[in-house]
């Protein structure tokens, strides 16, 4: 895969007119030297020393975003979501794109030092700060390491809003992600990509999921099945008649998206079984984006 442009001043100025916004001056102050020491090769416990201290300066609360922000977003870097940025995130993000970036070697260096080094709420920061560091395909395995780890904030700050893994993962990487979101009760429609990406091994992964899940006599997410619909067969088919014998609606809606995306004559029979949720999947008014949201 090619690296995808990142305008880096945009997204650190515009970083700091959303801080500039949202805390102190003084905070703001404290920010601005540190960024200055850090760019200009101070030694690293500088930087290290004020990416663990941003909190005491900027607090917690959530950024504010206008529409205005989301659509500068969407310029500076397609698929950036800092939807559930908090202000101490941002500046931590901040810290980070001010390392000297020049030597590759020594700015990837300093930057597993801080991985390995940080807490919970830092590694959430630096981990959704992947999509805008240079060097990207140089982060592929500090982000699967990210997938594996067992504290589901940082396995959402990968798996999550986040357009690194759907750019960067190969297909194994990418299905262990999706099944893990799953398993650790994490939605999937805010995993960036997750129908562009979906593919048959997947697919096969997530049903037997299913099944291991329906001999447990244990519930399974409908959204297991937005990946699955294009790849059916007739046993996932059988499947998918089972979730649509589920009294939960949200269950019905799920298998009837996914048959909808079949291009199986027996999948539209099927969904044709249901003509109250074929006409509005017809009509548009049934689509996993408004699944997703209605869920």
């Amino acid at each position: 895969m090619s690296s995808l442009i990142v305008d880096l001043t945009s997204a650190t100025d515009i970083l700091h007119y959303w801080l500039s916004q949202q805390i102190a001056p003084e905070s703001l102050t404290w920010l601005d030297e540190k960024r200055r020491q850090i760019s200009e090769g101070a030694p690293e416990r500088v930087f290290f020393t004020a990416f663990s201290a941003v909190p005491r300066y900027t607090g917690k609360k959530d950024l504010e975003l206008t529409y205005q922000d989301w659509q500068a977003v969407e310029v500076i870097r397609s698929g950036w979501s800092p939807a559930y940025w908090s202000v101490d995130q941002a500046a931590r993000t901040l810290l980070v794109l001010s390392l000297p970036q020049e030597d590759a070697e020594k700015y990837l260096r300093t930057l597993e030092r801080v991985f390995g080094a940080a807490d919970v709420g830092e590694l959430v920061a630096l981990y959704q700060a992947l999509p805008l560091l240079p060097y990207p395909e140089q982060h592929r395995s500090r982000a699967a390491e990210g997938v594996r780890s067992n504290m589901t904030a940082v396995f959402n700050a990968v798996a999550l809003r986040n357009p690194y893994p759907a750019e960067y993962f190969d297909n194994n990487a990418w299905n262990q992600m999706v099944l893990k979101a799953l398993f650790v009760g994490s939605p999937l429609h805010p995993i960036q990509g997750i129908d562009r990406r979906a593919n048959p091994e997947l697919a096969q992964m997530l049903i037997d999921y299913a099944h291991e899940r329906w001999a447990a006599q244990r519930s399974v997410s409908p959204e297991l099945w937005r990946p699955v619909g294009q790849f059916c067969d007739a046993a996932t088919l059988k499947d998918l008649e089972r979730v649509f014998a589920n009294p939960e609606p949200v269950q019905k809606e799920a298998a009837a998206l996914a048959c909808s995306q079949s291009p199986l004559p027996e999948a539209q029979a099927l969904l044709a079984c249901h003509p109250d949720l074929q006409a509005s999947i017809q009509a548009g008014n049934l689509t996993w984006e408004s699944f997703s949201q209605s869920a």
